[in-house]
């Protein structure tokens, strides 16, 4: 069943990386009208979010410092600052990288036991690394929805 999960995640995050790729840079930045983060902030969002929730909110690791950009994508922080194409195809890299290992971490075991915690989007609590990795994919889909959106907007509005 996990092998799925892992399977469904990749391909989530594919299909993320098919959404951004014809975008170009300033679209990637873009704050469309009504929201206030942009596509390029949802991408990096789920990959920054995935390692912090699978790594130290599971008590695996003690703090965020091993997740690069942490401070510019977890939660409650919006753009500050306009991303580089070096940015945007270093994450394009993370995205599958990071899942990858975590599948090889959770295939060594890494995760056998872990901290039990909350995520505050959800509310119910994740006591196995398996519900933290179906909370992942759910996350992920939600910021795609989201991205989804923005790039409509910014389409339409050309």
């Amino acid at each position: 069943m996990t092998q799925h999960i892992f399977e469904f995640i990749i391909n989530s995050r594919k299909g993320f990386l098919r959404l951004i790729d014809d975008l170009s840079l300033e679209e990637l930045n873009q704050i469309p009208d009504g929201f206030n983060n942009n596509i390029f902030w949802n991408f990096a969002h789920i990959v920054v979010s995935t390692q912090t929730l699978s790594y130290v909110r599971t008590g695996i690791r003690a703090d965020t410092s091993g997740v690069k950009y942490n401070e510019d994508y977890k939660k409650d922080t919006k753009p500050t600052r306009t991303v580089t194409q070096e940015e945007v195809d270093e994450f394009k890299t993370l995205a599958l990288s990071t899942i990858e290992q975590i599948q090889s971490d959770y295939d060594k075991g890494i995760f056998n036991t872990i901290t039990p915690y909350s995520t505050a989007t959800y509310g119910s609590e994740m006591n196995t690394i398996e519900e933290v990795l179906i909370a992942t994919l759910s996350h992920d889909n939600l910021h795609w929805g989201y991205a989804q959106a923005q790039r409509r907007v910014i389409k339409n509005n050309k």
